[in-house]
């Protein structure tokens, strides 16, 4: 056993405190890290899925295979040295008891009584095993609304969790509704409810989650079916986790939110509603061009929302479109104007100069286009002295007007320049050697196609996540146009482009001009973007100028999102929004500890945290309020972290090559 002390291996210790423990005999050690027992049922994944996105170790037992590790006491627990180990600080099971060799439940059953572990069971029959009685209603729990019990782990939550209800025909959440049994206080055995839901056609609150205590152990047990991409299992995992760990674990939780506004100062094309097109890009030859660009007015009310909701909204900025439209408008632009007198009310970042293509030469002589070819066969590339002069150029526009730009932050346009498959397989070999003699460090990318962050050149991508207001649209009319045209099929009068990718496209019924957009793009507009949220990725979203002005659309999504996202959660958990280098750099941290976690070791005993680390590595630690961390030497102790969803939470780093204790207060 690796002992926790100075520059052990190349790895240094960091610890954090866990308050309001006072000195006294040793205890056992308690290895940060998750038992994890999966049957492959969406329960036990959804709960792997939320560890992963927090960042929360575990060791994964896959009951369905034959070559799986046997849960026996040695598998458990250990010595070290005078102390005893447990070697996992929660265990999660698919139900209470999914082993058919029973040897292994009591080993599980006498390690959780020894240690104080704590026990999820992830989905259970309501039944007197579990604390429960027998189901008052077993069925759908589509379109009900549970309520968080106060005191329990949830205490970032508002109060009410509503569980989604997205087809009429297909049940999405099944469950149990039952009542505890009565507490024996005698016999040790208690229930304490933590979600519950009125059963239909009565009075009577059923329990959905709650904490059965018996025989010694706490035992989490769930009654609702859950998958990891369902709203109401994303709200409550987090708490399920801290409950699990008793609120000290390795991890971190933020709820981000972000919205890059690309082509601000430049303009887009307008959906032709004739036509069903947009001109320049699929319209047949000579069908006019109408270009949509903000105006001061919707300067001024993109600022006066801001202060209304405050949010900060990141402009991505095309230079080249104010000098243009100056040089047709005798040299004037009141956009430009206006945009800097509030400069400082945006966050500005470099969406090149003109919005050129930066990837391989189009060759539009078929359809989709291709990449042309010299006479060699070889791909023609955009240079990297065009794509430099694109950056450049852009960054002397903010330096002239005052624009207060963030030089190392890049989105090209239509992420032009990275790969665009099937057309374009890899990234143009110009852009990284541009991306580095310009100094950008993050560029955007599309996360539908290109979803994982990775180096180009020294910079990294920072994937962004598309918003279904198109880019060509002002106005309800045109979005709910150009969304029957793409989402109907021909004989409802559409492209028939949802017939021929069922895959990735549904086809819907038309929507009615009036109502379509309010009724149903809105509100799933509204609906995705907060799974985004909860997800735990900071990945930011995009929209485009166009829909802050006309009927200023990505305002009613966002007015929207917030709206209900403050019905759910309690002030002490608000979103956290970044602008794409904080973005880009926390994507990064995340990923180092996940490729790192293997080398990080870490235990609770006596109320102290120790955390053995390699140098430099950012560790996620997650610990209750009051936790501190000792100064230098020793000498006195600081606050631990900042607060979030009621606990406090820190990416922790210690190169000091000693020992260090952390004091109770």
């Amino acid at each position: 056993m690796r002992r926790f002390g100075p520059a052990v291996l190349g790895l240094t210790s960091a610890f954090v405190l866990i308050p309001g423990t006072a000195a006294h005999a040793v205890e056992p050690m308690i290895n940060m890290k998750i038992l994890l027992v999966s049957d492959g049922t969406p329960s036990t994944e959804a709960i792997a899925n939320a560890m992963d996105s927090e960042g929360v170790p575990y060791q994964k037992v896959d009951l369905t295979s034959p070559g799986r590790p046997i849960i026996t006491p040695g598998f458990l627990a250990d010595t070290v040295g005078a102390s005893d180990r447990a070697k996992f600080q929660g265990v999660i099971l698919p139900n209470a008891n999914p082993f058919t060799d029973q040897a292994e439940m009591t080993a599980l059953v006498n390690f959780e009584k020894k240690f104080g572990i704590r026990q999820l069971s992830a989905y259970v029959y309501a039944y007197p095993d579990v604390g429960l009685n027998y189901p008052e209603y077993a069925g759908t729990l589509d379109g009900m609304t549970a309520t968080v019990v106060p005191g329990g782990p949830f205490p970032y939550l508002a109060g009410q969790v509503p569980f989604e209800d997205e087809s009429p025909v297909v049940g999405e959440s099944y469950g149990y509704l039952a009542t505890p049994l009565p507490d024996d206080p005698a016999g040790g055995r208690s229930f304490q409810p933590l979600l519950t839901a009125p059963v239909p056609n009565s009075a009577t609150q059923g329990v959905l989650a709650g904490v059965y205590t018996h025989d010694g152990r706490s035992e989490m047990v769930v009654t609702a079916a859950f998958n990891q991409n369902q709203k109401q299992f994303q709200m409550i995992s987090h708490g399920i986790i801290s409950w699990l760990t008793k609120g000290v674990h390795f991890g971190y939780d933020r709820n981000y939110f972000a919205v890059h506004v690309d082509d601000v100062l430049g303009d887009d094309t307008k959906w032709d509603p004739v036509n069903n097109c947009t001109p320049a890009s699929d319209c047949p030859p000579g069908v006019p061009e109408t270009g949509i660009r903000m105006t001061p007015a919707d300067v001024t009310a993109a600022v006066q929302w801001q202060n209304t909701s405050g949010f900060t909204l990141d402009f991505y900025y095309n230079g080249g479109g104010s000098a243009l439209y100056a040089a047709e408008h005798g040299g004037a632009d009141p956009l430009l104007t206006s945009l800097k007198a509030n400069k400082a009310r945006f966050r500005w970042s470099n969406h090149t100069y003109t919005h050129p293509f930066l990837g391989c030469a189009q060759d539009y002589s078929v359809l989709p286009w291709r990449c042309a070819t010299n006479a060699q066969g070889q791909i023609v590339w955009t240079s990297r002295a065009t794509i430099e002069d694109e950056i450049n150029r852009n960054k002397q526009f903010a330096t002239q007007h005052g624009l207060p730009v963030d030089t190392t932050e890049l989105v090209t346009g239509e992420h032009s320049g990275l790969f665009l498959q099937p057309r374009q397989p890899v990234d143009n070999p110009n852009l990284a050697p541009a991306l580095n003699s310009t100094g950008v460090k993050w560029i955007g990318s599309d996360a539908s196609r290109d979803p994982a962050q990775r180096p180009v050149g020294g910079a990294f991508t920072v994937p962004r996540y598309p918003m279904n207001i198109f880019y060509n649209v002002a106005t309800v009319a045109d979005e709910v146009d150009e969304y029957n045209w793409i989402y109907n099929s021909r004989a409802d009068g559409g492209s028939g482009i949802c017939e021929d990718n069922p895959a990735t496209t549904t086809c819907i019924p038309p929507l009615d001009p009036a109502t379509g957009w309010t009724q149903h793009i809105a509100p799933i507009e509204v609906r995705n973007a907060l799974r985004h949220v909860l997800s735990g990725l900071p990945w930011p979203h995009y929209a485009h100028q166009s829909n802050l002005t006309g009927d200023h659309l990505l305002y009613q999504v966002l007015t929207g999102l917030f709206s209900q996202y403050g019905t759910l959660f309690s002030a002490n958990t608000p979103i956290v929004n970044l602008r794409t280098s904080a973005i880009g750099a926390e994507i990064r941290r995340m990923r180092l500890w996940q490729q790192n976690m293997n080398q990080v070791t870490g235990y609770i005993q006596n109320g102290v945290v120790y955390v053995a680390a390699p140098d430099n590595l950012d560790v996620p630690l997650t610990a209750p309020t009051g936790t501190r961390v000792p100064n230098l030497l020793n000498l006195g102790s600081s606050p631990f972290g900042s607060a979030y969803a009621g606990e406090l939470s820190a990416y922790q780093r210690n190169a000091l090559l000693m020992p260090i204790k952390l004091l109770l207060p």
